[in-house]
């Protein structure tokens, strides 16, 4: 998967189409990230007993990663990732993959 935990991101499709947050959590098996404040649904609790009240609670959802878009860090642009793998000439062995900006070619 091409995101990570902390990662600024945009939403592109669905009914938050336009919102903007940091990933909290990264769910791979599934395909999903879940993001603050972004696909967030109300749910009815029924009272347990009598001396818990019944409540309303916001829970937020994750979103399928197709529908969001990471916003660069360098050139604060929505933008697709891509890898590249850096030279380490003084071990004379392939370096480390990095993730970059498609658009501005900075490293995330």
């Amino acid at each position: 998967m091409k995101l990570k935990k902390g990662d600024l991101i945009k939403v592109i499709k669905g009914k938050d189409k336009g919102k903007e947050g940091k990933i909290e959590k990264i769910l791979p098996k599934v395909n999903k990230v879940l993001i603050n404040n972004v696909n967030q649904f109300k749910r009815h609790l029924k009272a347990r007993s009598q001396s818990q009240p019944s409540e309303i609670v916001t829970l937020t959802k994750p979103l399928p990663v197709t529908n969001v878009a990471l916003i660069c860090p360098k050139c604060h642009l929505q933008t697709r990732v891509g890898f590249k793998e850096e030279k380490n000439l003084s071990a004379g062995k392939a370096g480390k993959k990095i993730r970059i900006c498609k658009k501005c070619k900075a490293g995330i």
